[in-house]
């Protein structure tokens, strides 16, 4: 007995969607949570920390993200015109993203000042939110391609 009839399966674009969205909704979720730690203190050294989150986004995005980010789309390429919805990351990023929860909360419950996890928050969710354009691009090169030859509706459905 297979469950493959079970497989949620949807044009390669929407995973190239769901994989920025993703990306995005994370990032911004760490962004605010960042702000929220930030803004309990004073303006001045909330602004320092954020800054300092800002700068590390740039290598994070760089080395980090981005390089996830096109290794990703690489794969997802490769990928059939049609695969299931939760192929948009591979099952190791499952795994990952698991650890990442787990560290998470661990931080988040530690007794590290927030002001200084406000730090890598910002860093993580603005390379999360940069890295998120990198499947935004492709998604519209794809949509562009197909609407030149005239199957947008065959891409998107």
């Amino acid at each position: 007995m297979t469950f493959s009839h079970l497989k949620p399966t949807v044009p390669k674009c929407w995973l190239f969607a769901a994989s920025g969205a993703m990306w995005s909704a994370v990032g911004i979720m760490m962004g605010a949570t960042a702000i929220g730690w930030l803004s309990d203190g004073t303006m001045g050294r909330g602004m320092a920390y954020a800054l300092a989150g800002l700068i590390l986004s740039l290598p994070s995005v760089r080395w980090g993200f981005g390089r996830i980010a096109q290794k990703n789309i690489r794969r997802l390429r490769r990928l059939p015109d049609r695969g299931c919805f939760f192929a948009f990351q591979a099952w190791k990023s499952y795994l990952i993203v698991m650890v990442m929860i787990a560290l998470g909360v661990f931080l988040r419950n530690s007794s590290i000042p927030k002001h200084f996890l406000a730090v890598a928050y910002t860093a993580i969710g603005v390379a999360l939110i940069v890295g998120s354009f990198y499947y935004y691009r492709h998604l519209a090169r794809l949509i562009r391609t197909a609407s030149r030859r005239g199957g947008q509706r065959h891409l998107l459905s």
